[in-house]
């Protein structure tokens, strides 16, 4: 079976994820720089073909499978990324502060949050202030899947990138932070 034969029991976003690893797994350069193109390419179309059978998720994965392209431009390992876009930008900064704590990285995500179209010019330097900062992308199939929800108000996605991003340090990636249960031994 050909690697880029979609598997029928994974979603489109796992399967456009898993296909975009394959390019930079198999080192298809070409491919990745293709994909960097701001003008539609036979890549790109490629890209879309995993979306489900709506013509706006089409241009959705096409444009996340762009944002995949300028994040590996140069690696040889791919990264298939980790959490939300709010998660991950919690790590853009510096020695001064990463995320909340940055003023360049709330302001980033306060204009991407702010917009009513997915923001993919804010999106785009998103991912490369993560890259330049040298940390992980948010989880590809997670980003495709929450950018075709982008306008559902009931899915909330900007909503639930800010609370990603604001969360307070001393919970975990994993989940909300538990009280250390341990009794203190000089008691």
């Amino acid at each position: 079976m050909n690697r880029t034969t979609p598997v029928p029991d994974q979603r489109g976003s796992e399967q456009l994820a898993a296909w975009l690893g394959s390019l930079v797994r198999n080192r298809e350069y070409g491919k990745l720089a293709e994909l960097r193109r701001t003008k539609p390419t036979d890549t790109h179309i490629r890209a879309g073909w995993f979306a489900p059978a709506e013509p706006d998720q089409r241009e959705v994965f096409e444009r996340v499978a762009f944002l995949f392209g300028v994040y590996h431009q140069g690696r040889a390992v791919p990264s298939y990324g980790r959490g939300s876009l709010g998660e991950a930008a919690r790590w853009i900064g510096d020695g001064v502060g990463r995320g909340p704590d940055n003023p360049g990285a709330q302001r980033l995500l306060a204009r991407v949050v702010a917009s009513r179209r997915v923001p993919w010019r804010h999106l785009q330097h998103t991912v490369t202030r993560l890259r330049a900062c040298e940390q992980p992308p948010p989880s590809w199939v997670q980003l495709a899947d929450d950018l075709t929800r982008w306008n559902d108000r009931k899915a909330r996605i900007a909503y639930g990138w800010s609370v990603d991003f604001h969360r307070p340090r001393t919970q975990s990636r994993g989940g909300p932070h538990k009280p250390n249960t341990r009794k203190d031994p000089s008691t």
